[in-house]
């Protein structure tokens, strides 16, 4: 006989629609197209033949939002793997350089404030 209570996806779906409800998110299609422009493929491995994906640094789960300042672009593969882990531990448990992304993500953040800001 089925069950009637609600799955563990169900339950996690409503969990995440709840904070994605409690938290502003301000990132527009205009700062998406800028964030993968500027990127250039996925933020994490570099991959440029993959559909690009919306990831946030600070994971939604421990606080994060959709903005410009937290979001980069990554693959679907990094995505997926790094999950809602902490970026500085997921990249040094991928053997990813971490000074190098994190220094690019710099670059790119100050580019975008300037293209970003109201004149």
């Amino acid at each position: 006989m089925p069950s009637k209570s609600p799955t563990r996806a169900a339950r996690y779906a409503r969990r995440r629609k709840k904070r994605m409800a409690a938290q502003e998110h301000d990132l527009t299609d205009a700062h998406w197209s800028a964030l993968k422009t500027h990127w250039n493929g996925c933020a994490y491995c570099g991959s440029k033949d993959t559909a690009l994906q919306k990831d946030c640094m600070l994971p939604i789960s421990r606080g994060g939002r959709y903005t410009l300042t937290n979001v980069v672009p990554a693959c679907g593969s990094c995505n997926a793997s790094k999950c809602n882990s902490e970026l500085t531990t997921w990249m040094r448990r991928k053997k990813l350089d971490e000074r190098k992304f994190l220094e690019r993500h710099v670059v790119i953040r100050r580019e975008l404030e300037v293209e970003f800001s109201s004149p």
